[in-house]
């Protein structure tokens, strides 16, 4: 499986020299051999140290971080020509690489999932520093403060957050799942928490409303906040949850999207993609992007027009970021289309299959809030791009541009590498069995 990722990979590169220079690139052969090593030495890593992890899990981050590179090389070409611009899959390429290099030293340095559970206050500190400081510091880009610049280097603190959120929540529902599980008043048929253990959910709406407040960074608010509510959910097993939940952010989203400017131009792009060439414009419309999204997308039919042939950079600098979705819905058409999500959609089924799988509570509500932080960045950056949600501005993981979502998604992968190894590992004697929660006892004093 991991080879046929690597020869997708491949193949998406030849086809892409083929459409743009009429002829192989020049770099085939020494591209196949570092794709080849990086890929059989990270397999080999996770043979080593996590022999009994999901066998499906690298492969798909391999296919997908690969079909990243072949269509940032492709926009390359067309960026290039249309706006003189330097290339990024060359960036790309090493940033995957020390993604890759992290995800393998994850299972390799990480001796049990469980250990992480020491750190569960401490992983929310840096989780709240990293998320707030963009406030502060960051450098207001395109409408939204989500990047800290230092020098020449800039990176996405928002992207690694959602880490330490998934680690803090799955240490706290741990212990208090109990007193969260127990409801109050039925409201329309709905059993809503009490109120004392309302607190918790509260306080993760006025944050993820400050986040949406003064960073403008609807995507990260909507990721942080639903994170929170699935993994509640997870550990509960209680529909009021979700209810409130789902309540409290449309309620919130509200207010600050009629409020705030940015929000609200994001709003009234995506009721009104087409204004944008209206005379007089709507207030609110200073973009083309979501109605040339439209169009691309609609060019492409069903089978695309074919690798290298469509016109997505048309987009402009987005078509690299969370647009990069337009370019496979043109160019490989509703077919390929499809296919990405699949791929995306079998590595979340993958990491709640392991979620099911764990022996331990910790590592059931870690696996299913890494999972469900994946799948919620992935809805809300193709929600937005095919016009079903306001658009967002996220990075799509693995496909788009950039090394810190790149690095912190594969960090994601490999922490589902390590806890699947741990559930899918045979069960120990009575003896070892008697160590091991010993050894479990300890992990939680």
């Amino acid at each position: 499986m991991l080879g046929f990722a690597v020869l997708l990979t491949l193949f998406g590169h030849a086809c892409v020299g083929l459409a743009t220079a009429d002829r192989l690139p020049d770099d085939l052969i020494p591209y196949a051999a570092g794709l080849s090593a990086a890929a059989g030495a990270g397999h080999l890593v996770v043979r080593r140290f996590a022999p009994y992890a999901d066998p499906l899990i690298l492969p798909l981050a391999v296919a997908l971080s690969g079909l990243g590179l072949v269509l940032l090389r492709r926009l390359d070409f067309s960026y290039a020509v249309r706006f003189h611009a330097a290339p990024t899959e060359g960036n790309q390429r090493l940033w995957s690489v020390i993604g890759l290099a992290v995800c393998v030293a994850v299972p390799a340095l990480l001796k049990d999932h469980r250990r992480l559970r020491r750190y569960t206050y401490v992983m929310v500190f840096g989780a709240l520093v990293l998320l707030m400081a963009p406030a502060f510091f960051g450098a207001d880009t395109y409408g939204a403060k989500r990047w800290i610049r230092l020098g020449a280097l800039s990176f996405q603190p928002g992207e690694f957050v959602k880490i330490g959120i998934a680690v803090f929540f799955a240490g706290y529902l741990t212990q208090h799942k109990d007193a969260l599980a127990l409801t109050g008043r039925r409201v329309l048929g709905f059993p809503l928490p009490r109120g004392r253990q309302f607190g918790p959910i509260a306080a993760v709406w006025l944050l993820s409303l400050l986040v949406l407040v003064f960073e403008r960074d609807l995507g990260t608010s909507l990721i942080f906040f639903g994170l929170f509510v699935v993994m509640l959910y997870a550990a509960t097993e209680r529909g009021g949850w979700v209810v409130s939940g789902l309540l409290m952010f449309a309620v919130g989203a509200a207010v600050v999207g009629s409020l705030e400017p940015h929000v609200k131009g994001r709003v009234s792009a995506w009721l009104h993609p087409m204004s944008y060439w209206d005379t007089p414009r709507p207030p609110g419309v200073v973009s083309d992007q979501s109605a040339q999204a439209l169009f691309s997308f609609g060019s492409g039919g069903v089978l695309g027009t074919g690798l290298g042939s469509g016109h997505s950079d048309l987009i402009g600098f987005a078509g690299r970021s969370d647009f990069i979705l337009t370019t496979v819905g043109e160019e490989l058409g509703c077919a390929g289309l499809m296919a990405v999500l699949l791929l995306y959609a079998l590595l979340v089924e993958r990491g709640f299959r392991t979620a099911l799988g764990a022996r331990d509570a910790f590592g059931t509500l870690l696996a299913t809030g890494l999972s469900g932080a994946l799948a919620l960045q992935v809805f809300v950056v193709a929600g937005g791009v095919t016009g079903l949600i306001p658009l967002t501005g996220k990075a799509l993981p693995f496909l788009a541009s950039g090394g810190s979502s790149q690095v912190a998604t594969w960090v994601l992968v490999g922490l589902l590498l390590k806890i699947s190894d741990a559930a899918r590992r045979p069960d120990p004697g009575p003896e070892a069995a008697g160590v091991d929660e010993q050894a479990t006892q300890m992990i939680h004093r």
